[in-house]
């Protein structure tokens, strides 16, 4: 068997730690995502799924607990190996598609490339292939302000697998965009995951868009059960 591309164990987090207004938000979070594997996280606003997130991301650090990416043991490391580990293996999708405003599609899934040391004719070939996958191709010149909220989202899938990760965290991708724009969008990210078998945990409040991945969980008062 595989070993899994994340694997949480024990995740801990509280804020306000000691002070009358502490708050537990993680309580031995365990949680492990196989390459090739969707896995909808799902959860109440501010039962902690952005921190759980945050944390496999590196992007925070648990108060206790292990956070393995790809094989490696990423607790106690320094922020430039967790950078490094980030740059390489981690892709990001939120809510909003956070793009450059300054610089066009192709160049907004370019930049992070080039970032990571990939020459720039390699960087523009893969970035107007991950384009073409999600059908906005023809946009790649466009600032995001000239592209639809859907449109933009794409962009910004396109970016989060432009170094090719191997494990992607999206925080409610879908959340900003009306049902039918939602349900095209969504049908993009599972090609793109699907045919680049990276691991994927996506955070939705759309069950019905849960369901359509290989598994859910469900974090509720800082603990993570399996649904169905």
């Amino acid at each position: 068997m595989s070993e899994p591309t994340l694997r949480l164990s024990g995740i801990e987090k509280t804020y306000l730690k000691g002070a009358p207004g502490e708050v537990r938000v993680l309580r031995g979070v365990d949680l492990s995502v196989a390459p090739g594997e969707m896995v909808a996280l799902v959860a109440p606003s501010g039962a902690g799924k952005s921190t759980l997130l945050h944390i496999a991301g590196l992007l925070d650090v648990p108060d206790a607990g292990q956070v393995q990416i790809a094989g490696q043991d990423m607790t106690g490391r320094g922020d430039r190996a967790r950078t490094g580990m980030r740059r390489r293996d981690v892709g990001f999708v939120y809510q909003f598609h956070h793009l450059l405003p300054e610089f066009s599609a192709l160049e907004n899934v370019v930049l992070p490339q080039l970032a990571n040391g990939v020459a720039e004719g390699q960087a523009e070939a893969r970035a107007r292939e991950l384009l073409s996958s999600v059908g906005v191709a023809g946009r790649a010149d466009h600032r995001p302000a000239a592209l639809s909220g859907g449109e933009q989202q794409r962009v910004a899938f396109c970016r989060a697998l432009a170094n090719a990760p191997r494990l992607l965290l999206a925080d409610e991708p879908t959340g900003n965009l009306d049902p039918a724009t939602s349900e095209q969008v969504f049908d993009a990210l599972v090609e793109l995951v699907r045919g680049t078998g990276l691991s994927a945990l996506i955070a939705t409040h759309n069950l019905e868009l849960a369901a359509r991945m290989d598994r859910v969980v469900r974090l509720t008062e800082g603990r993570l059960s399996a649904e169905g």
